[in-house]
């Protein structure tokens, strides 16, 4: 396939990609079918403008030229220098269970502790986890979590993915390092689509980490991955999420988890690049206890629109959800809070808590808070807060009368307001996140 078909999307480059995958015949079915989906459907009519978006002149598939391995030494030397500048190679050395690396299209680097792999423990990429676990792939991928007819981009997610993470936790096993994954869209114009698949068994414990970047490019970028985690009976799942990507990327992600009986999902999220970011991890409380956590900074600079939030769906009795997010909009930068918390009819004794606090550091910058609450039951005990405010000249004054400059004031203020979440992700993210958020401020 040329690179001028590699732009087209059509019927003619999925069977390319399931081909060269060499898929089983309901893959390249449930592609297809998503495809026709993606034609029929127009592009959303509420939140940020996506007219930015070049869809004719995009390439959608764009393999990385280097085999998947499980040595950095074989991985081509300018792809490894790209992830050795991200810090991962060193990471997995004394912080990890094991690490993955996607480049652009495709995952160049998987490698899984042994201890894991013998008590059953599965961390592959998901292209190869379809061609070793067929049945297993079948039964979850875009089934009852995220259905490739959810909306606009999960339609063309279905119909495009390639790469990203495939794990099963099994009954019982308790992971204690994290396992961490990392994803670089390297090429211009180009769009990505890892799909990320996690299984917590019943009574089960893992925490996974999720880097992503790509650098700057005059051209627009897509990158719309999907994330389906599922959490059953007892089990307890940690995500955590970085997203850092270009000003020239459009960032449409669609993160969801299915919680089961007595079982834990805490989402840790920052976003800080993209052009536009729509993103709304979403928890549905399936089981009697189950809980959800979720905890986000987002950075809205010059020239972002970071519209992002969460959302919890309370289906079992006796569920308990907690939202909070914190923003920072600066040098023009708009930060938007939309989120959803639902308490389904015959539902008894859900609780809620949502926390949404804006700080703004200029006249040019703005943010928005669109909270959502259904509550259909009679018992419900939801409560909602949202504080959207200016970054002060008392507060600047107070901090300089201790001997600091203007500058440094204002990266104590930030520091301080963001620290809840940063000392909730792993050192190498909470370094990186304070040192973006000090470039932007």
């Amino acid at each position: 396939m040329t690179k001028d078909q590699s732009k087209k999307l059509s019927p003619e480059l999925i069977r390319h990609i399931s081909a060269l995958k060499k898929e089983p015949k309901w893959m390249l079915e449930k592609r297809l079918t998503a495809y026709e989906l993606y034609q029929k459907t127009t592009l959303p009519t509420w939140g940020p403008d996506l007219s930015g978006l070049d869809f004719e002149n995009m390439s959608y598939f764009t393999a990385p030229g280097s085999k998947e391995t499980t040595s950095w030494d074989e991985v081509p030397s300018e792809i490894r220098e790209t992830f050795e500048k991200l810090g991962i190679p060193e990471a997995e050395k004394h912080a990890l269970s094991g690490a993955g690396a996607q480049y652009d299209s495709g995952v160049v680097y998987h490698h899984l502790k042994e201890s894991l792999k013998a008590q059953g423990v599965i961390f592959e990429n998901m292209d190869t986890a379809l061609e070793k676990y067929p049945e297993m792939v079948k039964e979850y991928f875009m089934t009852t979590c995220v259905p490739a007819h959810d909306h606009k981009f999960t339609m063309l997610h279905a119909a495009l993915w390639s790469g990203g993470t495939f794990i099963y936790v099994p009954h019982g096993v308790k992971v204690e390092l994290p396992l961490q994954a990392y994803f670089r869209m390297n090429k211009e114009a180009s769009a990505q689509f890892e799909h990320t698949l996690i299984i917590a068994d019943e009574g089960s414990e893992v925490s996974y980490i999720e880097g992503c970047s790509a650098p700057s490019y005059t051209r627009s970028s897509l990158h719309a991955g999907c994330v389906e985690l599922f959490v059953k009976k007892g089990a307890k799942m940690k995500y955590i999420s970085v997203e850092n990507w270009s000003k020239n990327t459009y960032n449409l992600n669609t993160k969801r988890a299915l919680v089961f009986e007595d079982a834990e999902i805490q989402w840790i999220n920052g976003n800080m690049g993209g052009a536009v970011t729509m993103l709304y991890p979403s928890s549905v409380l399936l089981g009697k206890r189950a809980k959800s956590d979720s905890l986000s900074i987002v950075l809205a600079a010059s020239g972002q629109i970071q519209d992002t939030g969460a959302k919890a769906v309370h289906v079992a009795s006796d569920t308990v959800s907690t939202i909070r997010s914190k923003s920072i909009s600066t040098k023009g930068g708009t930060a938007v809070y939309r989120g959803l918390v639902r308490v389904l009819p015959k539902t008894e004794n859900a609780r809620s808590s949502v926390s949404c606090d804006s700080l703004i550091l200029d006249n040019e910058s703005s943010a928005d808070t669109y909270p959502s609450i259904k509550d259909e039951s009679q018992t419900a005990d939801i409560s909602h807060e949202a504080r959207v405010g200016r970054l002060g000249d008392d507060e600047l004054f107070y901090i300089k009368s201790r001997g600091f400059s203007e500058e440094n004031a204002v990266r104590l203020a930030v520091g301080g307001f963001i620290e809840p979440i940063v000392k909730a992700l792993p050192l190498e993210y909470a370094v990186e996140m304070n040192k973006l958020i000090e470039m932007s401020v």
